[in-house]
């Protein structure tokens, strides 16, 4: 799902890829043809893209911050969520790799998004990362 044809035209592209085992998560992200020299934020979201933007739902936590939205750097945290920031190069490619030390639950881990700008990572502001510009649905955890 495309929300914003400036930043992400039509024609662009994304492969997001998983290694899972016991204790670690590893997501590796690719993008083409967005917009260049850009940075972007990244990350996992809990629930399918939508029509709308806000229909991803908040980041998937490993500890759910009990306060939404998150904007807790307790909470709203690369090690706590799945943060994949890139930088577009002069074709509008880029590419990013997270590693967590944390498994999905079952069900909570459903889109990857894209948004406006690098991730925030101060008090009232953690975690957050301007417009979302993009939605990729794919089951990163086990239905339910």
């Amino acid at each position: 799902m495309t929300y914003d044809t400036n930043s992400v035209p039509a024609g662009s592209g994304i492969t997001v890829s998983k290694y899972a085992d016991n204790t670690l998560t590893v997501l590796a992200l690719a993008v083409s043809g967005l917009r260049a020299g850009h940075t972007y934020g990244a990350h996992v979201h809990t629930k399918p893209c939508g029509n709308r933007p806000a229909d991803a739902g908040p980041h998937y936590q490993d500890r759910k911050d009990p306060h939404q939205p998150s904007v807790d750097p307790t909470y709203a945290n690369a090690k706590n969520e799945v943060w994949l920031d890139f930088t577009t190069n002069a074709k509008g490619d880029g590419a990013a790799v997270s590693l967590n030390h944390f498994k999905f639950r079952p069900g909570e881990a459903r889109s990857v998004v894209i948004h406006e700008h690098k991730t925030e990572t101060g008090p009232h502001t953690a975690g957050t990362a301007g417009a979302r510009m993009a939605c990729f649905t794919l089951p990163l955890s086990p239905a339910n």
